[in-house]
């Protein structure tokens, strides 16, 4: 998984619409705010390019997540949401606990026969639905760190709801990308006074244990979570590929959670965009034929740009059903 993000700051935070907000004032809180908050609940460990400026908190007890990053330091925004109300409580809830984060570590499938998120022969509902305990509140062990780098490690076990065992060791790295590093990556040569910060993460499971994983037991899926400070003036930009729906299927499934409004989600040709102010819950998907494998979001008022580029396969065929 390869996570580029070129942020270009004057003001304000970083957005996409991983989180929803309830309708109150948006605080601006600077990346050394944030980790002073972390450092009172968890270990913190800080990635950093050559110049010093473009840096990255990550949690080894939250699985590795990358919690939040800046492009000027410590006095810099701070761009992953955190959730500082259910942190600072202390307490863990019953079915997930979203502490946020922008690059975060998630298995899948979670629903249907194959779901590790319910135990064998439950109900399909949000009563017997649980996040698994090694991607939820267990930490991952730091394997080694160095200045701009973090290499992380779990060993699991997982059942899924048909009864098949995965015995699995998930790895997991965190890297801090220089600024040559991103300009290559992102194909594009940003002006000078443009401020960034760009990180990957390279995450892969293996199976530990004795039987092979079988596609007609169930097989398990690597997911990149993230979560960013919402705002009322970003808009989600998802260029797409086009052609007949005959060949690529529909262009976009907005009906995850409800059918999206109108207002909310707008479809250009081979471009859509989609409200990030964090006021809605919803979803989009596109399928593996019309998806690129780059998408970002832009927020007007505060001048962040945030961009996302993915190694997507080539002639995948099998992929979760997310539904």
């Amino acid at each position: 998984m390869r996570y580029v993000k070129l942020l270009m700051i004057l003001s304000c935070i970083a957005i996409s619409a991983g989180c929803v907000e309830e309708k109150k004032e948006v605080v601006k809180k600077t990346f050394g705010d944030d980790l002073a908050f972390l450092k009172q609940h968890t270990e913190v460990v800080i990635l950093s390019d050559t110049s010093g400026n473009g840096q990255v908190a990550i949690l080894p007890a939250m699985q590795g997540r990358a919690m939040t990053s800046t492009a000027e330091g410590l006095d810099g925004l701070s761009f992953g949401w955190i959730n500082r109300e259910l942190i600072s409580s202390g307490k863990i809830a019953e079915h997930i606990n979203v502490y946020g984060g922008e690059d975060r570590f998630w298995i899948g499938p979670e629903g249907g026969q194959f779901s590790i998120f319910f135990k064998k022969d439950v109900p399909f509902d949000l009563e017997h639905w649980f996040t698994p305990a090694p991607i939820d509140t267990e930490s991952f062990e730091l394997v080694s760190k160095s200045k701009n780098s973090a290499i992380l490690k779990k060993d699991m076990q997982l059942e899924n709801f048909s009864g098949t065992i995965f015995n699995l060791r998930a790895d997991r790295e965190v890297r801090v990308l220089e600024r040559s590093e991103a300009v290559e990556a992102l194909e594009i040569t940003p002006a000078r006074t443009v401020k960034m910060v760009a990180f990957e993460s390279n995450n892969k499971v293996t199976n530990t244990g004795t039987k092979a994983w079988e596609k007609e037991t169930g097989l398990l899926s690597i997911w990149i979570l993230g979560m960013f400070n919402p705002s009322p003036t970003t808009t989600i930009v998802v260029p797409f590929n086009t052609g007949p729906k005959e060949e690529l299927g529909p262009i976009v499934n907005d009906a995850y959670f409800g059918k999206v409004p109108a207002d909310r989600l707008v479809v250009k040709d081979g471009v859509m965009f989609f409200s990030g102010d964090g006021q809605y819950r919803s979803k989009i998907g596109l399928s593996p034929q019309r998806s690129k494998p780059i998408l970002g979001s832009y927020d007007i008022v505060n001048k962040v740009l945030t961009i996302v580029q993915y190694n997507k396969p080539e002639m995948a065929a099998d992929y979760v059903n997310s539904m």
